[in-house]
């Protein structure tokens, strides 16, 4: 008599995954709103949106994920942070319009469901989403045997944002004159991972566990720290201050990200000495001799965001900045571009 195939010796392991349903449902519950109307298990997540709460509003949303960071993750066999850096990648988008993130959708795909693994991950989403104060509210894991090895997996991100229309940030305020603050990055984020990997693991021989002078930690954890989230950071700064324009410096670094925000008739002028820089930029600079001009196009060299503001408010909030934890400094300022196909962006 003939073996009888199964959806499981295929590959799909269907109760692994309704384990793994339950695994997560503690996590997925304490990022709730008050908004959310459904619960884990449905075809959908249901948000109730008073629009009793705004005039005009504009729902803002995001997709992305975490690039190769995973490969570092999986190296290090360590995966309770890199949810962290799938939500902050989304909804730092988001922000950086003025909105304020509502809820949030992941995708997990994986050649194999490894309920303690995945669930780790799940966990660090649900991270995330607390700390940016938004729902998580559903998501898709796929279990794709042939598509991906076991251990491999990837993630996606959906969020979605409010904001009222006379309320976005858009940049069309931004003259000349007008203070550049930088604040803070905690590393690379989740963006030149594939470069970073090249120079520090085939280039220069190095491995996760190792330990470099510059560094606090081993390389592996120096690449893993989570993608900061700037959600509370810019909450906080809209309600007091006029900011009229904010770059997130995700791929392209600061070469590609600020044009994306100031008017075509500016540039931007940046003085490289005036914030800090952290060692793994250098070490990659180093090993890899890699360009300036490559380094600010493909890495955030620092500056996880950028705010466009007053000349006369900037001390104040950098004041504020401080008083909400952050590190920012003041980095540059609005010019005049001299012709149109002067560079936007400029850095001493």
């Amino acid at each position: 008599m003939k073996e009888k195939t199964t959806y499981k010796k295929a590959g799909v392991d269907i109760d692994a995954g309704n384990l793994f349903v339950e695994r997560i449902k503690p996590f997925i519950k304490s990022t709730a709103r008050k908004e959310v109307m459904s619960s884990l298990g449905g075809y959908a997540g249901l948000f109730n949106l008073d629009p009793a709460l705004f005039k005009k509003p504009l729902l803002v949303s995001s997709t992305d994920g975490v690039g190769t960071k995973i490969r570092i993750a999986l190296m290090m066999n360590r995966h309770d942070t890199i949810g962290i850096d799938l939500v902050a990648m989304s909804v730092n988008d988001i922000i950086v319009q003025g909105a304020e993130p509502l809820f949030f959708l992941d995708y997990l795909a994986t050649g194999k469901i490894d309920v303690d693994k995945h669930a780790k991950i799940i966990e660090g989403i649900a991270r995330g989403c607390k700390e940016a104060g938004c729902a998580l509210i559903g998501g898709e894991t796929a279990e794709m045997p042939g598509f991906y090895q076991d251990d491999d997996y990837d993630l996606a991100g959906f969020a979605v944002g409010i904001v009222e229309e006379d309320r976005v940030i858009d940049g069309t305020n931004i003259r000349l004159g007008d203070a550049l603050i930088g604040i803070a990055s905690s590393g690379l984020h989740s963006n030149g991972y594939s470069l970073a990997r090249e120079v520090l693991f085939n280039k220069g021989g190095l491995k996760a566990t190792s330990k470099l002078e510059d560094l606090e930690f081993s390389l592996g954890e120096e690449l893993l720290r989570p993608t900061k989230i700037y959600v509370k950071t810019v909450l906080n700064l809209i309600k007091g201050f006029n900011v009229k324009g904010i770059a997130h410096i995700t791929g392209g670094g600061i070469i590609d990200n600020l044009p994306r925000v100031i008017p075509k008739p500016t540039r931007a002028l940046l003085d490289s000495r005036s914030w800090e820089v952290p060692p793994i930029f250098r070490i990659i600079k180093d090993i890899g001799q890699v360009d300036d001009s490559e380094m600010f196009r493909t890495f955030n060299m620092g500056v996880g965001l950028v705010l466009i503001v007053s000349e006369r408010d900037s001390k104040e909030i950098l004041e504020r900045i401080s008083m909400l934890g952050e590190k920012a400094w003041l980095i540059g300022q609005i010019d005049k571009r001299e012709e149109d196909i002067g560079a936007q962006i400029l850095i001493n």
